[in-house]
């Protein structure tokens, strides 16, 4: 019996869609598409990053009482920065003016990219070939 009808005869007998000889040894909904890994729980239970614990919660006078104590500390460094001479306009300035640069290098990133594949090269290799930084 060749390859061929080893598979055809492990699909028909155990009713599972697996496209192995070894098809026999798992049953049906046994499937798995991730490795084993010792490290770390691959199939287990999705955990919510936003999941806030009973004992975490805070009433809300204490929140307003913190959020309070938050907005003096923010007024009392927006005085000292006021002080020392800067202004919010200038502020904004720079702001936009990062936002600018950003949207630049954002095109640049992406001509290079362009670039790699036309070459059939890495975008690493045309840093070094164009004389830029990495950290750029």
């Amino acid at each position: 019996m060749n390859t061929e009808q080893s598979v055809e005869t492990n699909c028909c007998e155990s009713n599972c869609p697996v496209s192995t000889p070894e098809g026999n040894d798992l049953r049906k909904g046994q499937l798995k598409r991730t490795p084993f890994s010792k490290f770390k729980k691959i199939h287990s239970h999705f955990k919510s990053p936003l999941q806030v614990l009973e004992s975490a919660k805070v009433s809300p006078t204490e929140e307003v009482e913190e959020l309070e104590r938050r907005r003096e500390q923010l007024d009392t460094e927006i005085a000292q920065l006021e002080a020392e001479g800067y202004r919010v306009e200038e502020l904004e300035h720079h702001i936009d003016k990062l936002h600018e640069y950003n949207d630049i290098k954002d095109i640049g990133q992406s001509l290079l990219g362009r670039i790699a594949a036309l070459r059939g090269t890495t975008t690493r290799d045309l840093y070094a070939h164009f004389g830029l930084e990495l950290d750029d």
